[in-house]
């Protein structure tokens, strides 16, 4: 009989409530030792609350695991992702510059969370947790900001993608082009707008994204409305390349970029 697989981030709980029993520890004992309250630890324990890197991390250190907690984080945090977009997530997470065109919505790796839901949300076909598992892989995705060693990302998007203050969305709308700004203001994020007046213009054609990796290979990545295609045809990827560099010469410089943008958010504040 086919044996069922254990998810890890129940894995970790189980993992958790064995490791501290084994050492002889009370709730409130190995609360202590971890700086958590006794019913933090019983929360966590009775799947109520899910156990977050600090957390892990100390109880790593506590119980002496080698990191077997921090390890099966990373494994739940890739269960999360779905599974068509995995390889596209390995080039962007080895990338050392991801050029992106969005004719319609702000990037997913710029994008603030409030906003992500908003668009997620829009799915109807989505449950409110698989919404919120989706906003939370796309939260841990941008975490590559972040890094000592971040990619220079260089993105560019059709103004009225900036402009959809509809009713009930335009305090999200304006967080968003606020978040974008401050993103933009960083030395290895660039974002260029590509003005209205431009009209009909080959990005119109659907949005792509581009990942350099060290080897100074590209792959490309097309999304739609059931899944994403990765791009590794030479021929296909050099047509990607050419066409963003059409865009980004359509598209205003990057301080021109950031005065409108800031000139759209400003009524909205």
């Amino acid at each position: 009989m086919e044996k069922t697989r254990v998810p890890a981030r129940e894995l970790i709980v189980k993992q958790l409530r064995r490791l501290r029993l084994a050492a002889g520890l009370t709730q409130e004992e190995f609360g202590k030792l971890i700086n958590y309250s006794g019913s933090h630890v019983s929360a966590i324990e009775l799947g109520n609350r899910a156990p977050d890197e600090v957390y892990l991390t100390r109880a790593d250190r506590a119980l002496e695991t080698g990191g077997l907690f921090m390890a099966l984080l990373e494994l739940a945090k890739r269960e999360a992702e779905p599974t068509w977009f995995r390889p596209w997530l390995d080039s962007e997470r080895t990338a050392t510059q991801l050029r992106c065109f969005e004719p319609n919505l702000v990037p997913g790796l710029l994008q603030t969370e409030e906003y992500a839901r908003a668009v997620l949300r829009g799915d109807v076909t989505l449950s409110e947790a698989e919404v919120e598992r989706l906003v939370a892989v796309r939260m841990e995705r941008q975490k590559i900001l972040e890094r000592e060693d971040p990619p220079q990302v260089i993105a560019v998007l059709d103004e009225l993608a900036l402009r959809r203050f509809a009713d009930g969305f335009a305090e999200i709308m304006a967080a968003q082009l606020l978040h974008l700004v401050a993103l933009a203001e960083r030395p290895r994020v660039s974002v260029h707008v590509v003005p209205a007046s431009l009209g009909l213009h080959i990005g119109l054609s659907g949005p792509f994204v581009l990942a350099r990796a060290e080897d100074g290979g590209w792959t490309g990545h097309l999304e739609n409305q059931l899944n994403g295609t990765i791009v590794e045809r030479t021929e296909d990827v050099a047509t990607l390349l050419a066409r963003w560099e059409t865009l980004r010469n359509e598209a205003l410089p990057r301080r021109q970029s950031l005065d409108l943008i800031k000139e759209i958010v400003q009524p909205w504040t």
